[in-house]
């Protein structure tokens, strides 16, 4: 039960020593989020979607930072050369090869996907089922959250719950471990369930914890993402140091390797 702390204890370790190499994965998306908030502020609806649908597609955007934490595990440097290379050149790592480069790609997109689904989902939800238009954050507590005699707060929580619940379980530590490992998409997320139903107590936890600290980040205007957000990404690399034994899988070659 102690060890989602743990991980968090090392990812913040990890983010120290990575300096702003970390913190800028935290900056870009809370940018991002705040142009979103310019953007869409008087259709909340759409607001609530692309926030929650963020968290489906986080562990891809960590890809990077699960970079920055092996290469401080190995002892390699860790610069700008790695980030770029890490988004840019694992095609070049024997990408035909089975449970090679595209495998990290087929997994972004299957969670870009579940991603646009929720939030098609949750928009759908909230302008089909609200008693009132919800226009800004206030319809949204005064109409949703508080509105007497309506489900709609409830249902939209109970929906977010039912698609998140399998999408964590099957990408906790899956894209970690295609970043690592030569796994194919499959085998990552079998592997990722395998190590949810043997520990769900502590993932349990840890789940919690991701969504408690990401609405801190979020309560803060957005600013505490600056930190939460590299702060989760090289936790998530701990939890899958800790979670799988993968010293029998075939290691996936730097982008400088060999093709």
């Amino acid at each position: 039960m102690a060890q989602p702390l743990n991980w968090l204890a090392r990812g913040a370790r990890d983010m120290r020593r990575g300096g702003w190499l970390s913190l800028l994965h935290g900056l870009v998306p809370a940018a991002f989020g705040g142009l979103l908030v310019l953007l869409a502020r008087d259709r909340f609806w759409l607001l609530a979607g692309a926030f929650s649908g963020f968290l489906v597609v986080a562990p891809v955007l960590a890809t990077s930072l699960y970079a920055i934490s092996r290469a401080i595990e190995r002892g390699e440097p860790v610069n700008l050369r790695l980030i770029v290379n890490t988004w840019t050149r694992w095609q070049y790592s024997r990408y035909a090869a089975r449970g090679g480069y595209w495998s990290m790609v087929r997994f972004g997109l299957l969670l870009a996907l579940a991603g646009t689904g929720w939030v098609l989902t949750s928009a759908a939800l909230i302008t089909l089922l609200a008693p009132e238009p919800v226009n800004t954050p206030l319809d949204f507590l005064r109409h949703i959250v508080l509105a007497p005699g309506h489900y709609v707060f409830e249902l939209w929580l109970t929906m977010g719950g039912l698609m998140a619940a399998p999408i964590f379980a099957s990408s906790v530590i899956a894209m970690p471990l295609l970043l690592d490992r030569r796994v194919d998409v499959l085998q990552a997320v079998l592997t990722s369930w395998q190590a949810v139903l043997t520990n769900p107590v502590p993932l349990a936890l840890w789940a919690a914890l991701i969504m408690g600290l990401t609405l801190l980040g979020l309560g803060t205007l957005l600013l505490g993402l600056v930190v939460v957000l590299p702060l989760l990404g090289h936790a998530s690399w701990h939890a899958y140091r800790d979670l799988v034994d993968a010293g029998a899988l075939p290691e996936r070659l730097p982008p400088e390797g060999d093709a």
